[in-house]
């Protein structure tokens, strides 16, 4: 087995097979949600309700806020890559870093229109981070991205509520969009769908995301990728395999005693008040350390065991994860919401219909990188961030 550590930053593959890997997780994670269109059949089969059961605590366990984790490190890791480039030709990234989250945006309204519970707007919120941050010496940067994986919002209304018992916290609550959705998706018609998707899917979307700690949590993971770039910490190196190692290593141990924590909590904090928030940074802490025993784990199968070749094979989905999250949503909102099939099935059967679509779009994204550098989707991104400049470059 090649093993090469680059001087010069461009595709690395085992961000691509990450990426790839995610992207899977993601798609089949929506798959059993419908969508997040809750709308499941009974059933008196006993081997079906465990089925069910298994299949969805089972991959919300592996992949719930983990895939979306890694996506989002590997965003940051991207900015890391064409920063890098653009600055050895003499160039300055950032202003034209900002006009692509601009484009990002466009694309997430294009996707929201279909699926309420897409990131990519958040990401073109959020994305200014890192030009913000990119000149940062490597220490203060690392020391950014813990401060914002430590959820202050949060620690501050424990603090708070610990300080003064009769704290009432000020409602905000994703429940009344998320209700304006559900009622588009399960009767209304395809320019319905969208015109709700657009307005109250976006403020339940981002405002959940404020619930759940993705707001701190997503740039944190932003500047970690943009960090990892910087110390090549996906190449291969005796040095970095030492590294992985030792992630591996203490995310494990970080993350049993966490997530015990966290099943406790409802048992042991009566109070609400306090419940709430701590619960969530528990869950972030537990969700982070998983990620990062993910991302260790497959650096370490991918560079030291022989199962490289077969995980070489998701190469093209990740090179095409722009396209294949667009078109999951596209795909999956016609056939679980009501303008579109309105498929009334269980998790097992929803589960393999994820894992269908998951093989449709990767034996595509084989196909298609056969004849192209580029996917469908990432070629427009790419051509349209840098309108107006002769340069020519392949981009992670």
């Amino acid at each position: 087995m090649e093993k090469q550590i680059q001087t010069t930053p461009g595709r690395i593959d085992v961000a691509d097979a990450l990426r790839g890997l995610a992207v899977m997780g993601i798609v089949i994670l929506h798959s059993i949600e419908h969508f997040n269109f809750y709308s499941f059949p009974p059933t008196d089969s006993a081997w079906l309700n465990f089925s069910n059961r298994a299949i969805w605590d089972g991959l919300f366990f592996t992949f719930g806020g983990k895939a979306y984790a890694i996506f989002a490190l590997l965003f940051g890791f991207s900015f890391y890559i064409q920063d890098y480039n653009t600055t050895k030709r003499g160039g300055d990234f950032r202003l034209r870093f900002l006009w692509r989250l601009v484009l990002l945006f466009l694309i997430g309204q294009l996707n929201a229109s279909f699926f309420t519970g897409e990131v990519l707007v958040m990401y073109a919120l959020l994305g200014f981070v890192l030009p913000l941050c990119s000149r940062l010496p490597n220490k203060l940067l690392l020391l950014v991205a813990v401060l914002l994986f430590i959820q202050p919002m949060e620690w501050s209304k424990l603090i708070y509520a610990m300080m003064h018992p009769d704290y009432v916290p000020a409602a905000l609550s994703s429940g009344q969009y998320w209700g304006a959705t559900g009622a588009a998706q399960s009767g209304g018609t395809f320019l319905e769908t969208v015109k709700v998707n657009l307005w109250e899917g976006q403020l339940a979307s981002l405002t959940w995301a404020w619930e759940n700690g993705r707001i701190f949590q997503t740039p944190g993971l932003f500047l970690l990728g943009l960090w990892i770039g910087r110390k090549k910490l996906f190449e291969y190196s005796e040095k970095n395999i030492r590294f992985w190692l030792g992630l591996l290593a203490f995310s494990l141990l970080c993350f049993f005693p966490i997530y015990g924590l966290r099943s406790m909590v409802p048992d042991f904090v009566q109070n609400g008040v306090l419940q709430t928030p701590l619960s969530l940074i528990l869950k972030c802490y537990s969700d982070l350390s998983f990620m990062l025993f993910l991302v260790a784990g497959v650096v370490l199968v991918y560079y030291l065991s022989p199962l490289r070749p077969l995980i070489n094979k998701i190469l093209p989905y990740g090179k095409m994860s722009l396209t294949n999250y667009i078109t999951q949503s596209l795909v999956g909102s016609f056939l679980f919401y009501n303008w579109g099939l309105k498929l009334d099935v269980g998790t097992t059967c929803s589960a393999l219909i994820g894992v269908c679509l998951f093989a449709v779009q990767l034996a595509f994204c084989t196909w298609w990188m056969k004849h192209h550098s580029h996917g469908p989707l990432e070629y427009v991104w790419k051509k349209a961030t840098w309108i107006g400049s002769k340069r020519k470059n392949s981009h992670q």
